[in-house]
């Protein structure tokens, strides 16, 4: 399955077929029938372009994409999720986060062993508690994020709701590109041998991920500074709004009162 992670990675657009030639041409003669239950067992289908660790629910309601041609320039502006499978030495896991586009900051995550909805709404919870609402929030059409226990969390809160267009890969970019660099800086580099280890070993480098290391793209800055520096500049420019405000209402009620004219 691991092999499997790691081809994905390389190209989305892998079927079984494919799989099967690589897998034989590595020494491990296996059809393609195997190749097809461990797809479906992680989630992949090609023909989506992505992991399917989210699938769809006919009966639930999907909502627009709002991030086509908008110019995401602030932390908190807009805020996306996705889920990923985590091979361990025996077995697996599932991972969410939710991650501030803007700044590429890892705001919260959960591990489960099940795709239930629950450990993503739990992490949609953490991140609203610590660093408010954002405008915005993006997921793919998976199950979970179409689930009425999820969307009630957003609808509670006023923020809208954004999902990616069906079989959209690049709608859901930046955490396709989190995926790439945590597995390929990471968990391919190690074995995890039970939960507890696993979970100790995310909570590391996710704290290395936020506050050292520098990315490209970032001006080779990291997510933290990023997401500090923005707000603090937001607060900046409404403190320096209402103080204005307030100067020139003073300036008025003192004209007025005393009949001073301005030249």
């Amino acid at each position: 399955m691991r092999i499997i992670d790691e081809l994905y990675l390389e190209n989305p657009c892998y079927g079984t077929r494919r799989y099967m030639a690589i897998l034989n041409r590595m020494g491990y003669y296996v059809g393609r029938k195997l190749i097809r239950r461990l797809m479906k067992l992680m989630g992949i289908v090609a023909v989506y372009q992505k992991p399917r660790t989210s699938i769809p629910e006919k009966l639930h309601i999907k909502y627009p994409y709002l991030l086509k041609d908008l110019k995401i320039e602030r932390a908190n502006q807009v805020w996306t999720s996705d889920i990923t499978y985590i091979p361990m030495s025996k077995g697996f896991m599932y991972l969410t986060v939710v991650q501030d586009w803007f700044s590429r900051k890892i705001l919260s995550w959960r591990l489960s062993n099940t795709l239930d909805v629950h450990f993503c709404t739990e992490a949609l919870e953490e991140a609203i508690n610590r660093y408010g609402n954002p405008e915005i929030f993006n997921t793919d059409q998976g199950a979970q994020y179409t689930s009425e226990k999820f969307l009630n969390i957003l609808k509670e809160n006023e923020i809208k709701i954004s999902m990616d267009g069906k079989g959209r890969y690049l709608d859901n970019i930046m955490n396709e590109r989190f995926w790439r660099t945590l597995k390929y800086e990471h968990i391919y580099l190690n074995g995890f041998e039970d939960v507890v280890e696993l979970k100790r070993s995310l909570l590391n480098w996710l704290n290395y991920y936020n506050t050292k290391r520098l990315h490209q793209k970032l001006d080779y800055r990291t997510p933290d500074e990023i997401y500090r520096f923005k707000l603090k500049d937001l607060l900046f420019i409404l403190q320096s709004y209402w103080f204005n405000v307030g100067y020139h209402f003073i300036l008025l009620i003192f004209i007025i009162k005393f009949n001073f004219v301005i030249i």
